[in-house]
């Protein structure tokens, strides 16, 4: 039997160079007093590996009927974007026969894997330089959230916030402000709310919880972290939210 030798794994070495290489960066730019240089790269589906990788969740996990696929597309060179994943599948409200206790069904989601450790560590994104939380879509209409994971207390905490698209059928560049994220728990909104963790995020995701019964669509080129308001991407207003708090409310962001 042969023995694993993870830390001198080329993969290893070579994200550990990628970050090393990041740090120095900052640290030769001055970018912790000027601010950062340009966006930040988060996660994007150049690859069917990297859209493989992504983990998929839906209430069929509880006895439930809906479905959910996230699917590698490729379009080849010359066609913008050149390739994407794509979130589709079916809601269904039906509840488990067998499982009494369960009262509520219908959702489906997905989440960038978690990311794997460096020389440095655990390795998490800071986002602290950046204001907004940009996303390259083109969705349904359909009123899907964007979850964050963050490095909380409480692994089941999500930050969440609606993902407006403004041009439904139509690839769109939407902008979220981080600092509008709001802290939930199994869809709830948890009291008092405490800031995001802006420098310990350890995943995004997209998820479809509104319960209306049917197939959804949502295509996603790449995320990433930015200051730049002039991408061609309205940001993001305070809307009312299907988020709801414990006395059944709607909350605004």
């Amino acid at each position: 039997m042969q023995t694993t030798r993870p830390l001198l794994a080329r993969g290893f070495l070579a994200r550990s160079m990628d970050e090393l290489r990041r740090r120095s960066s900052i640290a030769w730019n001055l970018e912790a007093v000027k601010g950062p240089q340009g966006p930040r790269p988060l996660y994007d589906f150049r690859t069917e590996e990297r859209v493989r990788d992504c983990i998929l969740m839906s209430d069929a996990l509880i006895g439930g009927c809906s479905s959910g696929r996230l699917d590698y597309v490729s379009r080849g060179p010359g066609r913008a974007p050149a390739s994407f994943a794509r979130f589709h599948g079916h809601i269904s409200t039906a509840l488990p026969p067998d499982r009494p206790g369960i009262q509520r069904s219908g959702y489906a989601a997905w989440r960038t894997p978690d990311q794997p450790p460096t020389l440095f560590g655990k390795a998490v994104w800071d986002i602290d330089p950046y204001t907004y939380l940009a996303l390259r879509i083109k969705s349904d209409g359909r009123a899907y959230l964007v979850n964050l994971q963050t490095e909380a207390v409480e692994p089941t905490y999500l930050h969440q916030h609606r993902l407006f698209a403004k041009r439904p059928g139509q690839w769109e560049t939407v902008l979220v402000k981080w600092n509008d994220f709001v802290r939930t728990n199994y869809g709830f909104v948890v009291e008092p709310q405490t800031e995001l963790l802006r420098q310990k995020v350890r995943s995004v995701g997209v998820g479809l919880t509104d319960r209306v019964e049917g197939p959804f669509e949502l295509c996603v080129e790449r995320v990433w972290a930015t200051n730049q308001v002039d991408e061609g991407a309205p940001v993001v207003q305070s809307e009312e939210s299907e988020l709801k708090n414990r006395k059944g409310e709607r909350i605004q962001w």
